[in-house]
C-alpha cells in the first residue's frame, strides 16, 4: 500500500520539477517521540534530481523544493532534508 502522503509529495515534485530522478524516503519512525513528531507532521529524505537546478545556487534549489510542497509544510510535513542535484553534477 502506497502512503498517501508520500505520493502527495512525489506528485507535487514532479509537477513543479519535473525530476529525472527522484528518492523520496519516510524517516518518521526515526523520529518517534520527538516533539515534532507530535504534530502528526513526517520526517523526510528527498534526493532530486532536475534540470531545473542547472546553474541555480543551492539556497534557491531548496527555494523551488520547499515551494512546491508549501501547503504541506508544518502540518503533514514537519522536516524535509533535501539533496538537489543538476544532471551534471550526478
Amino acid at each position: 500500500m502506497t502512503d498517501p502522503r508520500l505520493a502527495k509529495i512525489r506528485e507535487r515534485l514532479e509537477a513543479a520539477l519535473a525530476p529525472q530522478e527522484i528518492v523520496l524516503d519516510d524517516e518518521s519512525a526515526l523520529h518517534a517521540g520527538h516533539a515534532g513528531a507530535a504534530s502528526g507532521g513526517g520526517h523526510y529524505r528527498l534526493k532530486i534530481v532536475s534540470t531545473k537546478f542547472e546553474g541555480v545556487k543551492l539556497v534557491m534549489r531548496h527555494r523551488l523544493v520547499y515551494d512546491s510542497v508549501h501547503d504541506m509544510m508544518h502540518k503533514e510535513i514537519h522536516a524535509l532534508a533535501i539533496t538537489a542535484l543538476a544532471p551534471s553534477e550526478v
